[in-house]
């Protein structure tokens, strides 16, 4: 059973792995959707921009043709009734020639900031296009790696499933009571406002399923469920337990307070949003549906907290859990039914 759950264990990190890849290509394959619609207005507006600094030369050039002669304004003033009125004609030709002049060094830059844009589109279209592929590639591993886990747990019988899921439940059962045991968590803190809401929120989808690349509303991924609790709650973290363990300041598990985010795994590839008491919400694994957890369900990394400048409520009282809260898989390295494991959606 113990080379068994490794061998689960192991095939399951490898498919978070794979899916937290999928998502943060997610979030730059939107970043630079976003930046070729900026560019891409850009380009329009300067383009907009050559057409009316053509027009404008193409007015001026008419007007050059319609008024031109050929005497020099020198001799327009020797010749002149009216010295004066020649004098302020000579001003008029003058500042016509600025506007000309301006025109021109308008339109030449005009000219070459829509070249420079019209460059930066095609990159911006090819970075898309790369980053869709990655994505693409991302989504092929987790689905081959996915598969892995089912075909192991197609090959095990009822007897091995239920035996597999008791090894694991007193695996689970003797890693928490050793980690309360250590003093680890601290007396407990209240949580700020937006905890409390991120909590609620993570509450309130109890019973959701597990599904990689998913943020909600119907279905979640680990990350995915951290991440909505939060921006729900008012605060907007990154999408992936890598980058949330990686940005978001981290805190001793003697402070947690609830909200705070708890990283499992040496990767930072798995994230769980605490509870209080040493219980945790979480999206365990495919096949599985979001619920509650001892802290110590899967190895600690440690815990982030996205609002460290938050005060802590007075008074908190947590929220009621519906029944069923508990039921499931803990550690997601196993699977009561094994089609339950399986198809990536």
């Amino acid at each position: 059973m113990a080379e068994l759950l490794g061998r689960l264990g192991l095939l399951y990190r490898e498919a978070e792995r794979a899916t937290e890849s999928y998502d943060a290509a997610g979030v730059a394959l939107g970043r630079q959707r976003a930046e070729v619609a900026r560019v891409d207005a850009a380009l329009a507006r300067a383009r907009e921009a050559v057409a009316a600094s053509r027009a404008a030369a193409g007015r001026l050039a008419r007007q050059q043709y319609q008024d031109g002669d050929d005497l020099s304004p020198y001799l327009r003033l020797l010749l002149a009734r009216d010295p004066q009125h020649a004098l302020q004609q000579g001003h008029v030709v003058g500042q016509i020639a600025r506007e000309r002049a301006e025109t021109v060094t308008r339109l030449t830059g005009d000219e070459r900031r829509a070249a420079a844009l019209a460059r930066q589109a095609h990159a911006a279209l090819d970075a898309r296009l790369a980053l869709a592929r990655r994505q693409q590639r991302a989504r092929d591993d987790v689905r081959a790696r996915l598969a892995a886990v089912e075909k192991l747990l197609a090959s095990l019988s009822a007897q091995q499933l239920t035996a597999l899921a008791a090894f694991e439940r007193g695996g689970i059962v003797e890693a928490q009571r050793g980690f309360l045991a250590s003093g680890a968590l601290g007396a407990g803190q209240p949580p700020t406002a937006e905890g409390e809401e991120a909590v609620r929120y993570a509450v309130r989808q109890l019973g959701k399923p597990y599904q990689w690349g998913a943020a909600g509303p119907q279905a979640y991924d680990c990350s995915g469920l951290t991440s909505q609790a939060w921006a729900r709650a008012g605060t907007a973290i990154p999408r992936t337990s890598q980058e949330q363990w990686a940005h978001l300041k981290r805190v001793p598990l003697s402070e947690l307070r609830p909200g705070d985010l708890v990283v499992y795994f040496p990767e930072a590839t798995h994230v769980a949003l605490y509870l209080g008491d040493g219980m945790v919400v979480q999206a365990p694994r495919p096949g599985a549906t979001v619920k509650v957890s001892p802290l110590a369900a899967n190895p600690v990394l440690g815990a982030v907290r996205p609002d460290p400048g938050g005060r802590p409520l007075p008074r908190y009282v947590p929220p009621a859990l519906p029944a069923g809260a508990l039921d499931g898989p803990d550690a997601g390295l196993y699977a009561a039914e094994p089609a339950a494991a399986t198809s990536p959606r």
